[in-house]
């Protein structure tokens, strides 16, 4: 059985990565199943904080790696969080992010209150092979928190095409639509072809 490595601590992205992967027989392990080591996520995309990742990642543990970066784009916020989402209000603190992410729209207009969801997935061999995807999802950003599943703005997050909050989905429905998930049906369509090569 071949291994890959998600390159992320977060149990919940860890999960949505393994209900997607898990049959193609391919074992699945997370920064969590390895002695700790620094990476510097100091990219000005998500395309280059993957990288960053992967990269740092495949050196220290010399098997190949999946990393992404993810984040929040308010239009009226200029395009934050960005890259900066998960540290908006601190270091991972998902209702931190959220209330300031409340307080810095706390005057907009609920028209004016549109953003999207960005995840770019970066596939990274030992060899230097490399498989980069992309995928976003629509949406507003609510008033109030709604639901109780999924992490990070998922309770602020209304998703357009469903008319409803991203954590009020099920794992299989926010799979179906999320940036995420999009990505990861992305990087699947290609998946075979780089991992055989």
């Amino acid at each position: 059985m071949k291994t890959i490595v998600i390159t992320t601590n977060n149990a919940g992205k860890a999960r949505e990565y393994g209900e997607m992967l898990s049959p193609l027989g391919i074992n699945v392990k997370t920064l969590a199943d390895f002695p700790h080591f620094a990476i510097d996520e100091n990219g000005q995309t998500f395309q280059e904080n993957a990288l960053i990742k992967a990269r740092t990642s495949v050196k220290q543990l010399g098997l190949p790696v999946m990393a992404d970066d993810s984040g929040l784009m308010v239009d009226a916020l200029d395009g934050a969080p960005g890259v900066h989402s998960a540290r908006y209000a601190g270091d991972h603190d998902d209702q931190a992010n959220n209330r300031k992410l409340l307080r810095e729209l706390s005057g907009v207009d609920d028209l004016y209150r549109t953003a999207h969801f960005h995840t770019t997935i970066v596939g990274l061999k030992p060899n230097g092979d490399q498989l980069v995807a992309e995928g976003r999802v629509d949406g507003h950003i609510l008033r109030n928190p709604q639901g109780s599943n999924g992490f990070g703005y998922d309770p602020l997050f209304y998703v357009d095409e469903l008319g409803c909050a991203m954590a009020t989905l099920t794992d299989e429905q926010k799979n179906a639509v999320s940036h995420r998930g999009r990505a990861l049906r992305n990087f699947m369509e290609q998946f075979t072809d780089w991992w055989l090569s």
